[in-house]
């Protein structure tokens, strides 16, 4: 090739790669947070649905995704390190992920999903008008909390004593606010145990028939495999029903879960993101609550017990665990 036909070919790809680099630096960048592992049964509805909605990761958006696994410590540098990349939006799952995005840039847009009450975290003015540069959708809400402790009911219909198992978490003082009205309106007494390390989780446990707990109540998250693997166990020794706030549980072995449809709330995330990109601002989009449930009942573990699942509980389950 000579080498005048040779610049020329040089020069044209030169000019092509230049041209990509504009384009991809012109397409929005979304950042995706995580507290736990990656998890796609999180990160493909909401792809999924920001396809639907004409956003298209590497056609005209990037998506980077990022995961703490379980070590909330990290949050900070990856939410500098999605800063840094350019994110002009923020989706931040879980409490712990929300708090460190909210802490970090008060100018990057933050979708928040899984937590519990922005408001009372103080990420949300209000529900209605969230303020500042963060809204999304709450993971729960009074009626689900009072959805678990009917259901606890229905395997105890005399319950009067119930063990709630936490961890100390950002939020917690509402939550339990929360389930302690809950209870008490419904003639139900409390017993807090909280539970951060492993040797917590087994002293609590230890608890429970001093205390004459009838059933319990884990409020705290999927709290990693290890712990989550013990809290199960633990509660199959003491013979008594668990409910729990996420579905993992039941899947794992636990008893059963009432909580939010994640699929749903990430499906609605990309709503959230989509007005965004197209102009509106944060502080005047209404978080939204769950509008799908998910009670899941693992069978097996009903049968070990020895508990004959009420037919009001079966009828209201979504799915249950052989």
């Amino acid at each position: 090739m000579r080498r005048r036909e040779l610049l020329l070919v040089l020069g044209g790809a030169m000019t092509a790669a230049r041209a990509l680099r504009a384009q991809q630096k012109a397409m929005p960048v979304i950042g995706f947070l995580g507290t736990g592992s990656a998890n796609a049964l999180l990160l493909a509805p909401f792809r999924d649905q920001l396809s639907a909605l004409g956003w298209t990761d590497g056609r005209n958006i990037a998506i980077l995704d990022r995961w703490a696994e379980e070590h909330t410590e990290r949050l900070p540098g990856i939410v500098k390190e999605l800063i840094g990349s350019g994110v002009v939006v923020l989706v931040t799952a879980g409490t712990p992920a929300t708090l460190a995005a909210k802490r970090a840039n008060a100018a990057v847009s933050i979708v928040l999903v899984g937590v519990d009450d922005p408001v009372a975290l103080g990420v949300a003015e209000s529900l209605a008008r969230p303020g500042g540069n963060a809204t999304g959708l709450s993971l729960t809400s009074s009626e689900m909390i009072v959805g678990r402790l009917q259901l606890l009911r229905g395997l105890v219909p005399d319950l009067q004593r119930l063990a709630v198992i936490v961890r100390r978490d950002p939020g917690l003082d509402q939550k339990l606010q929360d389930i302690r009205a809950s209870a008490g309106q419904m003639g139900i007494e409390v017993l807090m145990l909280e539970a951060t390390t492993g040797k917590a989780v087994e002293l609590a446990f230890m608890r429970l028939h001093s205390e004459r707990s009838e059933a319990v109540y884990v409020a705290s998250g999927p709290l990693g495999p290890a712990k989550r693997a013990q809290i199960i166990a633990l509660a199959a020794e003491t013979r008594l029903p668990a409910i729990y706030s996420f579905r993992v549980f039941p899947v794992d072995g636990g008893l059963m879960s009432f909580s939010a449809e994640y699929g749903d709330l990430f499906r609605r995330t990309a709503g959230f993101v989509d007005k965004i990109l197209k102009g509106a601002d944060p502080a005047d989009l209404a978080v939204e609550l769950p509008r799908k449930l998910d009670l899941t009942v693992n069978i097996k573990t009903a049968e070990m017990l020895g508990l004959g699942v009420p037919t009001v509980i079966l009828d209201r389950t979504v799915e249950f665990i052989e």
